[in-house]
């Protein structure tokens, strides 16, 4: 069974970003919203972490933070509103990561 995991929190201000990643298996997705796009910029602390992990952040987060798709690590998708819908319609379950 595949999960869309989705995480809300700066990985600066909670471990959500790395319990996700705990449970995450072949097969699954991330999906960064609101303050847990800052997991997916280039040059931070936890940019190592998504290796190897199906990550996408939501584009509208991400633009309200005042950060632009060349910032982000080499690998990250970035979706609009329909593409959240599309991954969450993709997945068997959906888990979110407070």
């Amino acid at each position: 069974m595949s999960m869309l995991h989705l995480v809300n929190k700066s990985p600066y201000e909670r471990n959500s970003l790395d319990t996700c990643i705990g449970y995450y298996r072949d097969g699954d997705a991330v999906l960064l919203i609101e303050d847990g796009v800052y997991a997916a910029l280039k040059g931070g602390a936890t940019a190592p972490k998504l290796d190897g992990i199906d990550v996408s952040v939501l584009g509208s987060d991400l633009a309200a933070r005042g950060f632009t798709e060349d910032k982000l690590v080499d690998g990250v998708k970035v979706v609009d509103y329909a593409g959240f819908v599309d991954l969450v319609e993709a997945k068997d379950k959906v888990q979110s990561w407070l």
